[in-house]
C-alpha cells in the first residue's frame, strides 16, 4: 500500500486540507483502499485543535468534510 503523509507547521490548515482533498479524490475514483493518507505537524503548538475555520469553510464549499480531525505532531512511527 502507498502511504502519503502531508506535513505543515501546525496541522490545522495546509496539511489537513491536502489530506482531506486527496481522500475525497480517492473516494470519488474508488481507490481509497490503495493509498493511506494522513497529515501531521512539525510543531506542538496546535496539538488537538480542529481544522482552522477558514480552511474548513473552503473544504465545505467544495463538499469536503473534515470533522474529527485533531492536529497531531509527527512521530517516529510516521517514518515506518
Amino acid at each position: 500500500m502507498i502511504k502519503i503523509l502531508f506535513i505543515c507547521h501546525g496541522n490545522i490548515c495546509r496539511s489537513p486540507m491536502a489530506e482531506f482533498i486527496l481522500r475525497d479524490m480517492l473516494e470519488r475514483t474508488g481507490r481509497e483502499g490503495e493509498i493511506a493518507v494522513s497529515s501531521a505537524a512539525v510543531s506542538r503548538e496546535e496539538l488537538g485543535n480542529p481544522v482552522y475555520p477558514p480552511a474548513r469553510r473552503i473544504l465545505a464549499a467544495h463538499g469536503i468534510r473534515c470533522e474529527g480531525h485533531a492536529a497531531r505532531q509527527m512521530s517516529a512511527q510516521d517514518y515506518e
